[in-house]
């Protein structure tokens, strides 16, 4: 019986490239969006909005359909949490209202969609909750509340990892480094010179690719790295080391 993933976020950037990169390893794949479901691919696209914890019953009724009608489980075995959302600014004028989307999407959503899922999660499963190389290092100092509100993800992880850990249930963060997506306004895509700047940074000589994330997060749920949990693993081509 092939596994099932959902993945937050999986409509563009990290979450698609993970997406595509788990249906080429035989995986079933539930991706949820906001506004743009993305270009299609061989997965099932559900809408959530991950900072609006009052939608969170209706998606997973429609979740526990999908599961039911498609698939025949009551369950799915991979939770992938992606979604997020890119604001920076420096500590001295940064906006209460940006710092509480931030919240709402990176900590409290993830925090809450996570709980509400749990039941849903079969026992032997994998969770990967989605964090930052700005949660070890500061780059250029305008993502204090982006990595703090990462840094408690990784903690957050670690005790989830002891919870469910009698389910056989393992938990783990991503953490990529600088990776050419759109998010935050995709300027490590499209800036030339960014790039370059931040490229002499990273031990490989370059930004990260959608492809690279993918990969590791592939990897960590594979069979034989079940028995890792509670642990922190970038991808981040050894920037700032």
């Amino acid at each position: 019986m092939p596994k099932i993933a959902l993945i937050t976020g999986g409509n563009r950037g990290l979450g698609r490239a993970t997406a595509e990169a788990l249906i080429a390893d035989g995986v079933e794949v539930i991706y949820t969006y906001r506004d743009d479901r993305g270009e299609k691919i061989d997965a099932i696209a559900l809408p959530l909005t991950v900072g609006d914890l009052d939608s969170y019953p209706a998606f997973v009724e429609s979740l526990r359909e999908v599961l039911r009608d498609r698939f025949g489980r009551e369950d799915f075995d991979f939770l992938i949490n992606n979604a997020g959302v890119g604001i920076a600014g420096k500590i001295a004028d940064f906006p209460v209202e940006a710092f509480d989307e931030l919240m709402n999407v990176h900590l409290r959503g993830m925090f809450f969609l996570t709980q509400a899922l749990l039941p849903l999660i079969a026992d032997g499963g994998r969770i990967l909750n989605v964090s930052t190389g700005l949660a070890r290092f500061t780059g250029e100092g305008i993502y204090a509340a982006y990595g703090s509100m990462k840094a408690a993800v990784e903690v957050f992880t670690r005790y989830l990892a002891k919870e469910v850990g009698p389910r056989g249930i393992s938990v783990n963060v991503v953490a990529p480094g600088a990776t050419a997506t759109d998010f935050g306004g995709g300027a490590l895509r499209g800036n030339e010179a960014i790039r370059e700047h931040i490229s002499g940074q990273i031990a490989f000589g370059r930004l990260g690719e959608p492809e690279d994330i993918a990969g590791v997060m592939v990897a960590m749920l594979a069979d034989n790295t079940k028995w890792i949990t509670g642990q922190r693993i970038e991808a981040s081509g050894g920037m700032l080391l």
